[in-house]
Parts: structure tokens; sequence; C-alpha cells
């Protein structure tokens, strides 16, 4: 999920704070990409209208060997 979409979905890096619940600064400091975090709770309030990108996310693994 890009920074420029969410923004431009929420109209203003100040809308989309306040839709977040966090400052104009946490919106800035985001890289091109949003943090995965963030993208789970865009997808959750814009109704899947932003959806998080899931390609890079690696799967957990179980630790199988015995010590």
């Amino acid at each position: 999920m890009k920074k420029s979409d969410v923004i431009a979905h929420f109209g203003s890096v100040s809308a989309t704070a306040e839709a977040l619940g966090i400052t104009t600064q946490a919106v800035s400091l985001w890289a091109d990409t949003v943090p995965m975090g963030r993208q789970w709770q865009i997808e959750n309030i814009t109704g899947g209208a932003l959806r998080a990108d899931t390609s890079k996310v690696k799967p957990l693994v179980a630790n199988t060997q015995r010590v």
C-alpha cells in the first residue's frame, strides 16, 4: 500500500492522521510504503477500499527442531 494512495483516499495528511488516530508527523515519517500494521488498520477502516499488500509478508514458521 502506497502512502500517496492512502493520503489521496482520505484527502490530506491531516485527514489521514485523524482517521488513524495518529499525528500528522507520524504519517509524514512513513516511507513510500505504509507500515504493515497501519496497512491492516487502513484496510479495516476503509472497508477494503484500500487493501493491505501481503505480497511482502513472510509467513510465520513454527520451529520444529528439538534441542
